[in-house]
């Protein structure tokens, strides 16, 4: 018996079919099909009902899953052990669609290398989807999203709330709408603006806000730091989560500006996923606990409600 073969019965759980678990695992459906086989004659049960329609796990199997998940789990943590004391190659991946990266990530990106200088940590950028897929796939350690009012973390995964803030206007320096204390959605529909793409939460929340009326966009793009660069150079406005505006070094500089959006009552949460139940090997505890402790830093200097104040 492998470990391997408890995982591809796992998977073909998880996925529903014997097609889709090979897919996710990228193993052809006869490897898998072939390995599943083996381990029903080490078993002396049937495993997966094989049908015309395709295979599925079977009734027997089923009533084993919770001893498979049981030696998976002791394995897991086997592993997360060996990996605490190898800190010093270890690579950390998270995923992250670009909200407060230089007052958050960035920073405690830096203390924690100052304390696993060996360790290297990958930073990609992607829509909310792909991360939360990469976390239960675990081709990725840690996840950093923003939430909306009423969502939640998906099945499988954990969510800590690192900031609260709200939906801001952000606009180039010298723009006349800097000169108000804040802006309508009426006055953000005349202008050129710059849309979120498909995928990423400020996306749903402009459709949510702007109703029918959604303004043309002039641009579209991936990621706040775009967005923010974009508003910079003068293509046009977009709307933003406050914590990833104020203490940006756009901001700092007085390239960009950042003005509450009236009437609007919206809530948005920067937040911190992960695999749920996994102990996680201790460089990535520590990052995470980086990550927590620079929230709070954040949170006591009062950046972002003094933007949407």
């Amino acid at each position: 018996m492998r470990i391997e073969q408890l995982e591809y019965l796992t998977a073909v759980t998880q996925h529903g079919s014997l097609r889709r678990a090979s897919e996710k695992l990228h193993l052809s459906q006869p490897a898998l099909s072939e390995a599943l086989t083996k381990l029903e004659r080490e078993l002396r049960v049937t495993l997966l009902d094989r049908r015309r329609s395709g295979a599925r796990i079977s009734r027997e199997g089923r009533e084993l899953l919770p001893y498979m998940s049981d030696v998976l789990t002791a394995v897991e943590r086997l592993r997360n052990a060996a990996g605490d004391r190898r800190t010093d190659a270890r690579v950390i991946r998270v995923g992250t669609v670009h909200a407060a990266t230089s007052t958050l990530l960035i920073p405690a990106v830096r203390a924690f290398q100052e304390r696993h200088p060996g360790t290297t940590v990958e930073v990609l950028t992607l829509q909310q989807a792909q991360i939360d897929e990469g976390l239960a796939e675990a081709t990725l350690d840690l996840g950093l999203v923003n939430v909306l009012d009423g969502d939640d973390a998906p099945v499988g995964l954990d969510g800590i709330d690192l900031l609260h803030g709200r939906p801001v206007a952000v606009l180039p320096a010298g723009h006349p709408l800097t000169a108000r204390p804040q802006v309508s959605i009426d006055e953000l529909r005349q202008e050129r603006f710059v849309m979120m793409r498909p995928g990423y939460v400020m996306h749903r929340y402009v459709h949510r806000a702007f109703g029918p009326e959604v303004p043309p966009a002039a641009h579209s793009t991936d990621g706040a730091e775009m967005g923010k660069a974009l508003v910079a150079e003068g293509v046009g406005v977009t709307v933003l989560p406050d914590y990833a505006v104020i203490g940006d070094p756009l901001h700092r500089v007085g390239m960009i500006e950042a003005r509450p959006i009236a009437g609007d009552q919206t809530f948005l949460t920067l937040q911190l996923r992960q695999r749920k139940a996994l102990q996680q090997p201790l460089p990535v505890r520590e990052l995470q606990a980086a990550l927590t402790a620079r929230a709070a830093e954040y949170r006591a200097s009062g950046a972002s409600s003094s933007a949407a104040s």
